[in-house]
């Protein structure tokens, strides 16, 4: 197995992103729940404008997967308040899953916040997104029910957390 890192994605990187992310909520159906999101997912250039983008990379820079990190009151923030960092859009290449990428790039996330000063790091994921949720319950994240929301009808997101 070909070893990966993490690291600030690069702009050369963004249609890539936007590919391993969009095929990543494809391949699990997450669109049929949402069918506009893809066009977000795509936006990588905008995303990166407005939040921080991790990327994970093989040695050759073929990128596996992504994580959009977002500071609290900016474009990108749904769910985090003053002290907290959130994080959307985790995404792993079909191919690369098994390899602890989802793992690396969440942990690499709370790094980030812990920089940061930050005291908790938040996100919130569609309801049927059961093995991100797993990964998060793993790593150590705990619902955070009273935030659970809907964008819009037929669309239920529900949170997480983590104390830094």
């Amino acid at each position: 197995m070909a070893e990966f890192r993490i690291r600030p994605a690069r702009v050369a990187e963004f249609a890539a992103i936007g590919e391993v992310t969009a095929e990543a909520y494809r391949r699990d159906g997450f669109f049929e729940v949402d069918t506009g999101y893809e066009a977000v997912l795509r936006s990588v250039a905008h995303r990166a404008e407005h939040a921080e983008l991790m990327v994970a990379v093989e040695a050759d820079s073929r990128v596996l997967g992504s994580v959009t990190v977002v500071l609290p009151g900016s474009e990108y923030a749904e769910i985090s308040g003053p002290g907290e960092l959130e994080f959307r859009m985790l995404a792993v290449a079909g191919e690369a899953r098994g390899r602890g990428i989802g793992d690396a790039l969440t942990r690499a996330v709370l790094d980030r916040g812990r920089e940061l000063g930050l005291g908790k790091v938040v996100l919130s994921s569609l309801d049927q997104m059961r093995t991100a949720h797993r990964l998060y319950e793993r790593i150590g994240f705990s619902r955070l029910p009273e935030r659970d929301w809907s964008p819009h009808p037929g669309v239920r997101l529900v949170a997480y957390e983590y104390d830094l």
